[in-house]
């Protein structure tokens, strides 16, 4: 089983602290929520688990399988089988969905689930998927979403409304299949049909395979994806964590009541 840790970690930007001593811990198979109000340092989190140059952590580790990930690389992090979906996803023009998804998917692990064995080839793993079996990967995986097929022709992320971004961003995590999941406010800005699709994604791929951290300031996404945990982030460190029931706790009280603890 697969497992994130993280540990007393501090970590900074532009000189100054956001994470203060944050610990949490996430296997493959588990759902967490994070909650927290507005600048209690979640998003930093997520970007400091993927290696984003311009967060310094300063004290503390993270592990992945017990390996201090520390000096990899985003993409070495990504090999791992670590993923971000994205608060905000960036918009690329002349790239399409399609094509960014096949050379994802190649670089992550050169196409060899798609292949058929072959006795002659002694290394699958260094075979590309060709775009007929990708193609088929990529059908399967909208059907399993129901996303209409004329995504995978449009520009990544271009012209798209916040809930055809988001929705984007499921497929990415169903076409890549990683361990461990970090969803960034997957739920931010969008309508209540559009929140119960893409919440109907998320249940769709969860199961053994797959760790959940779930980023949110609501409640109102975690009506549709249960999370086996829930934890409360203020000032840079989680200071309460319980189960689905201090969700609505949240929800009655807000944050006020967990800062005086």
């Amino acid at each position: 089983m697969d497992t994130l840790e993280i540990k007393n970690l501090h970590a900074e930007v532009e000189g100054k602290e956001i994470l203060k001593g944050l610990n949490l811990t996430i296997k493959q198979g588990e759902v967490h929520a994070l909650m927290g109000p507005n600048g209690s340092g979640k998003s930093t989190l997520s970007y400091v688990v993927m290696g984003h140059p311009k967060y310094k952590i300063t004290k503390g580790q993270i592990l992945f399988n017990d390996k201090d990930i520390q000096s990899m690389k985003p993409n070495e992090r990504a090999h791992l089988g670590l993923f971000l979906g994205f608060q905000y996803p960036v918009e690329v023009q002349g790239v399409s969905l399609f094509n960014f998804l096949r050379l994802s998917y190649n670089s992550l692990n050169n196409g060899a689930p798609l292949l058929k064995p072959d006795p002659a080839q002694r290394d699958m793993r260094k075979e590309m998927a060709s775009i007929m079996q990708f193609q088929k990967l990529l059908d399967e995986k909208m059907d399993l979403l129901k996303m209409d097929k004329s995504f995978a022709k449009r520009y990544l992320n271009d012209g798209l409304s916040g809930g055809e971004k988001k929705k984007c961003e499921i497929l990415q995590l169903a076409v890549l299949s990683p361990k461990i999941a970090i969803l960034d406010e997957t739920d931010s800005g969008l309508d209540v049909d559009a929140l119960k699709t893409i919440s109907e994604g998320i249940n769709n791929l969860r199961g053994p395979k797959l760790g959940v951290l779930l980023i949110t300031h609501y409640n109102r996404i975690l009506d549709y994806v249960k999370p086996d945990k829930v934890h409360v982030m203020i000032d840079g460190k989680i200071v309460k964590s319980g189960g689905p029931e201090l969700a609505k706790e949240l929800e009655k009280t807000g944050y006020e009541n967990i800062r005086a603890i």
